[in-house]
């Protein structure tokens, strides 16, 4: 059987809510995590079934050249597909925004806000409307 290891008061606490709710300490640590769990957006994926979000697909027009990328909500990352960057990866859209500029025009500032400047290729809205979901 698994156990745990918890400190003299950890233990007291336990003892006290176990002896009021008429429990054992374990029974009183799992009810904990079950409301705990409970109060969660959705529940936890059990170990193994973690799948990374579906990556979208996006694209920037920038100086005459299209360039395709693929946006993984969750961690963020972006990685260019197509183009002289492709294989490329960034950890923000922002960062993937200023590679590309910095690639096409180096005499130009290359700070870009990547939310607005790459568009979901399926809809051609802007990688914002995703962004709050």
């Amino acid at each position: 059987m698994p156990s745990i290891e918890i400190d003299d008061d950890t233990d007291r606490y336990l003892s006290f809510a176990a002896e009021i709710a008429g429990l054992s300490k374990g029974q009183i640590v799992a009810k904990l995590v079950v409301d705990a769990r409970s109060r969660l957006r959705a529940p936890l994926p059990e170990r193994g079934d973690r799948e990374e979000p579906k990556a979208v697909r996006v694209y920037a027009d920038y100086a005459g050249h299209r360039t395709y990328a693929s946006f993984v909500p969750g961690p963020g990352r972006m990685e260019i597909t197509s183009g002289p960057l492709a294989g490329q990866v960034f950890k923000t859209p922002s960062q993937a925004a200023r590679a590309i500029v910095g690639h096409h025009k180096p005499e130009v500032s290359p700070h870009r806000n990547g939310w607005s400047f790459f568009l979901i290729e399926d809809s051609n809205v802007p990688l914002q409307s995703l962004r709050h979901r």
